[in-house]
């Protein structure tokens, strides 16, 4: 160390014969002793969760690993198609695309419900009637601004997102259904008032709601999306590797290019 400078962490130091992690011995205390999901969490809040944070937590990142053909599937296989000698680059292109309508919605129904609470002042509803009336009241207000509820509506699982009832029983299971999924809940029973129509509970906002409840800082969740999501892509890429599809979406594209006239756009 020169002398005068320090720059303090609570993460990983090194020295030439150890390595240290969360203040313990890498190899001597994790290293076969805690999961990934465990020192994941452990590495964001400081803190070792508890079994039961734990099983939540890492069924969070299960649920959001990987979702078939979606966009950052595609971006993946389609960078490692024009670059396979750039791995990290076909990760990143996936991970890239993590944003307000793939993924991120973890993250914006996360700040969406924490900042619902944290109108209410610290006054919890009691029972599912207090927790309507409250949905009720965000989801007026929401429409009335022009924006949309974050967690609500698939484009695929138009009736209900299989991921959504198992990920709430869990945190029952475990005791940890708090206010965020309450909240949530409540917004999947009340919405068709204010929308006129029914909308599933998607993955990616139970997974938000289940995460907040953890109490993980809500500008950090859509990190734990993408975490997630990097092992769904490596995958992807390993299947693409096995399996290359990516040559035939490029191809079918781009023969099916049709010119259009720009004036033809013009109103």
């Amino acid at each position: 160390m020169t002398e005068g400078l320090s720059f303090p962490t609570s993460l990983g130091t090194s020295s030439p014969d150890q390595i240290r992690l969360l203040g313990q011995d890498l190899t001597a205390d994790l290293m076969g002793q805690v999961s990934f999901g465990e020192l994941a969490f452990w590495l964001v809040t400081l803190r070792r969760p508890t079994r039961s944070e734990t099983r939540v937590f890492e069924a969070v990142l299960v649920a959001l690993a990987d979702h078939g053909f979606t966009p950052t599937a595609i971006a993946a296989r389609l960078t490692y198609l024009s670059a396979p000698d750039s791995l990290q680059g076909a990760l990143a292109a996936g991970l890239l695309g993590g944003g307000s309508r793939f993924l991120g919605v973890t993250e914006d129904s996360g700040r969406y419900l924490h900042d619902v609470l944290e109108s209410l002042d610290g006054a919890l509803p009691s029972d599912d009637d207090g927790w309507d009336a409250v949905a009720l009241a965000a989801v007026r207000q929401t429409k009335a601004a022009g924006r949309y509820v974050p967690g609500l509506g698939h484009p695929v699982h138009k009736v209900t997102d299989p991921r959504t009832p198992v990920l709430i029983g869990i945190a029952s299971e475990e005791g940890l259904r708090g206010p965020h999924l309450r909240l949530f809940e409540a917004i999947g029973r009340v919405h068709e008032q204010v929308l006129g129509r029914r909308l599933p509970l998607n993955g990616a906002g139970v997974c938000g709601a289940a995460l907040a409840d953890l109490g993980l800082p809500v500008e950090l969740l859509r990190g734990f999306a993408l975490l997630a999501r990097a092992a769904g892509l490596l995958g992807q890429i390993a299947e693409e590797r096995r399996r290359p599809i990516g040559m035939d979406m490029y191809m079918t594209v781009d023969r099916n290019a049709v010119y259009v006239d720009p004036s033809d756009d013009a109103d």
